[in-house]
């Protein structure tokens, strides 16, 4: 038995299955303004405050099924709603805190791509009272 551990460090890269990529592209980097790396016919690369998201064409049935919800964080989560709500982005109800632990409130809303993959934007707040 080995008494070293597996040390994992970071998610580095999460794959969104996509239908057209084109139509991908323009929503999660003009709509969400990630960064885009790079693009090609069937997959593209953004980058998320170092994290890089996948954007890809499945390339078989058994990759074709709606993606992990991916949770962006943004630091005023009502400036960002009304942003995207702006850009035709339409949410699953409005935000709202999940949990508050150690003067911490977590929001969150949720909201799908155009492919149907849901997503959340979440933020905190610090309330100054702490638990």
């Amino acid at each position: 038995m080995s008494t070293s551990s597996l040390q994992i460090e970071r998610v580095y890269q999460v794959s969104i299955p996509v239908q057209e990529i084109s139509q991908a592209v323009t929503f999660y980097n003009e709509t969400l303004e990630l960064p885009l790396l790079f693009q090609q016919s069937n997959m593209a690369i953004l980058l998320c405050g170092g994290m890089q998201l996948l954007l890809s064409v499945p390339e078989s049935p058994e990759f074709d099924h709606p993606s992990s919800t991916v949770y962006f964080y943004v630091p005023d989560i009502e400036a960002a709603c009304s942003k995207l709500d702006s850009r035709g982005v339409t949410f699953r109800g409005k935000p709202h805190k999940i949990a508050e632990m150690n003067g911490v409130q977590t929001w969150m809303v949720f909201f799908n791509d155009p492919d149907g993959n849901t997503h959340a934007l979440t933020s905190e707040v610090r309330t100054g009272s702490f638990d």
